[in-house]
């Protein structure tokens, strides 16, 4: 393929391992873990991978190796970083003996079941070093959770002479990964599974877990497109621009890019869900902020909204629970669009009922029809921004009848979300990545499975890393999903108690006011330390560095 000069560059890059990586590795064992809730119920699931020690590599001696192949699946939306997961797994196996091999499975896990695969050589793998994107061998977001599908790929791990299968992706893939791990143990088949944590969201994340990889590209490559936004807003000074950027269950995104642009508004979530706010709480917080700086002669600003947060305005979010529920119903599913929405509507409480009449048809519309493969509410596509946009100018409209609002008021809307998935990975994350790969393999070669590659200590200079492995059931819970309770990784919403969160909240009231904005600029990649190698700012507050 073509390569841009970028790209040329980028590929000669080194990533950096952490020490325990470098050389020869030993396995250092913790104590015995459990999940972080319902430990009984998640025990009797996963008997033979639940309780495992805590991992991690520190500098060992040299010894040989037998010759193993290991089949990689990448799972999911992408994230920055995905192929460095892959060259450093494959750099790591052929260390550990050359007559290793690599086979990628095409499209995502469906590529397991339909042995759909391709073998991954050095010339190959080459053409995609530090490259942001999962197009090495595509990704897909088929679920692994019926035996059928286990025993089908197991056909194929057969064939090829497959060791251990490495899943990159985010809480669901790994929890599918778990109960994969757990079917091959249980069945005494010899394929072991490792998980990789991936989500630009940031929303798996732990004790053990400190990111997950592509978080720090995107929210710079979002910060990036805000700061040049908050320019031209600070340059025309006449338009309001709401901006929604990805992170369907979580603010993680929406607050590292407040703390790096510092826009008028940020809505958090998490918050939202805290305070108990409605729909109309959140326009007149927006409304209130906009007529503040009109009355400074300030009639523009910027405000960045999370992707979900629609979901987690209580009134709502106990609507779509009970949606979820009824439209699980095995009747549903042969039903047309107009049946379904009817369907739902008389079987929901009055409470609920009174709250889905009350949205803009096309909200309730999007709420009551399409899920994704995992169940959930596929907020992507509810135009949040522009509902925001249009209630706070019925607001104002109302505020100025009775003489309290004299500004001006004009809306341009933006939704940044493909334009990080696949950008080039940071320095960060390259490095990140590479380590996670490294990590999965030494799992691998000691004979793990359920485990997940994890890196911590990500503050410090990459060296300064440790790397190991983390029980993926230490991470599990019981959730319901489509109607019924399932083990799930629990996810990881902002911390209102967190220093990330407590460093927005004592400065959000300046910078409503005031037009503090900053400009990051695009991810460096080469130049000084202190440009090129910052962390996010939540890693680095929530480390107090």
């Amino acid at each position: 393929m073509e390569k841009s000069a970028l790209q040329i560059a980028r590929a000669a890059y080194q990533p950096k391992l952490p020490r325990g990586l470098q050389g020869a590795v030993k396995v250092q064992e913790g104590a015995p873990t459990q999940s972080v809730d319902n430990q009984e119920e998640i025990k009797k699931l996963f008997p033979n991978t639940y309780g495992m020690p805590l991992v991690e590599f520190v500098p060992g001696e040299e010894t040989a190796h037998e010759p193993m192949n290991v089949g990689i699946i990448l799972s999911g939306g992408q994230a920055p970083g995905g192929h460095n997961v892959i060259t450093g797994l494959f750099d790591a196996v052929k260390k550990l003996n050359p007559a290793n091999r690599l086979f990628g499975f095409i499209l995502g896990p469906g590529g397991l079941v339909d042995h759909n695969y391709m073998e991954l050589t050095a010339e190959y793998v080459d053409e995609y070093r530090n490259t942001g994107g999962f197009d090495m061998i595509g990704s897909g977001r088929t679920k692994l959770e019926k035996v059928d599908q286990f025993e089908k790929g197991l056909e194929i791990i057969r064939e090829l002479g497959i060791k251990a299968i490495v899943i990159i992706g985010g809480d669901d893939s790994n929890t599918n990964a778990c109960v994969l791990a757990e079917y091959y143990a249980a069945k005494n088949y010899g394929v072991q599974v490792i998980g990789c944590p991936k989500t630009i969201d940031g929303d798996l994340k732990n004790s053990q877990i400190e990111t997950s990889f592509g978080f720090d590209t995107a929210c710079k490559t979002y910060s990036e497109l805000i700061g040049n936004i908050e320019r031209d807003c600070n340059s025309s000074r006449k338009y309001w621009h709401f901006i929604k950027v990805m992170g369907r269950s979580a603010s993680h995104i929406a607050l590292e890019c407040a703390l790096q642009t510092q826009p008028n508004v940020c809505l958090i979530s998490e918050e939202i869900e805290a305070k108990a706010m409605s729909l109309d709480n959140i326009v007149e917080y927006i409304a209130n902020v906009v007529a503040a700086r009109a009355a400074d002669g300030n009639n523009f600003g910027t405000v960045v909204i999370p992707e979900g947060v629609i979901e987690f305005i209580p009134a709502i979010k106990k609507l779509i629970a009970q949606l979820n529920d009824v439209l699980a119903r095995p009747e549903v599913k042969d039903m047309g669009r107009t049946e379904q929405i009817d369907f739902a509507k008389a079987h929901l409480t009055d409470e609920n009922l009174a709250v889905f009449n009350s949205l803009p048809t096309g909200v309730a519309r999007q709420l009551a029809l399409d899920r994704d493969p995992h169940g959930n509410v596929q907020v992507s596509l509810i135009e949040t921004e522009k509902l925001l946009s249009t209630m706070v100018a019925q607001k104002l409209e109302k505020m100025k009848k009775e003489g309290k609002y004299a500004g001006k008021f004009s809306a341009m809307h933006h939704f940044f979300g493909y334009e990080g998935r696949c950008a080039a990975p940071s320095n960060f994350d390259a490095d990140y990545c590479y380590a996670l790969g490294t990590s999965a393999a030494q799992l691998i070669a000691n004979g793990k499975t359920g485990y997940m590659a994890i890196v911590q200590n990500t503050t410090a200079p990459a060296d300064e890393w440790k790397a190991g492995g983390v029980p993926i059931t230490m991470m599990m819970n019981m959730e319901r999903r489509a109607g019924e309770m399932k083990p799930v990784i629990r996810k990881a919403l902002v911390e209102l108690d967190g220093a990330p969160f407590k460093e927005f909240a004592a400065h959000r009231e300046e910078w409503a006011r005031k037009t503090a904005y900053i400009y990051p600029g695009p991810i460096q990649y080469w130049g000084p330390a202190e440009v090129c190698d910052l962390p996010t700012k939540t890693l680095a507050l929530e480390q107090a560095k």
